[in-house]
């Protein structure tokens, strides 16, 4: 757990492990436009596409599918007097945001995700 607690922020920390969130439009990628993946800040597990990536209005990187089935958990989350479900990393745990039924075609899902909990890998265009 120091090893994680080492490498990131304290931000980084308290949202991916604490399972805190950031305040609507002050993450580094709510309104990130480039071309590329988003990866665990902690793990590096490459979770989302900037393809699926829209704008949802909410302050918050908003996505309609992860990569992969493989590389997302959920679980009920009651926190602050509501009924959500929480995503986080299925490699290591990492708290991510939440997903709602409020999302666009194909999937009506919206993948609310903190930037803290994610880092950007930049695919240069050819």
């Amino acid at each position: 757990m120091n090893d994680i607690k080492n490498k990131l922020t304290q931000e980084q920390y308290r949202i991916t492990q604490e399972h805190g969130t950031e305040p609507a439009f002050s993450g580094a990628y709510w309104n990130k436009k480039d071309t590329g993946n988003y990866s665990c800040i902690c793990c590096n597990t490459k979770l989302f596409s900037s393809h699926t990536k829209y704008d949802s209005n909410s302050g918050w990187p908003a996505f309609y599918q992860p990569l992969s089935d493989k590389v997302i958990g959920s679980s009920e989350d009651k926190s602050l007097f509501m009924e959500r479900t929480e995503v986080h990393c299925l490699n290591c745990k990492a708290h991510l945001g939440h997903v709602f039924n409020d999302g666009p075609k194909p999937t009506g899902l919206r993948y609310c995700i903190n930037s803290a909990s994610l880092s950007f890998n930049n695919i240069e265009k050819k």
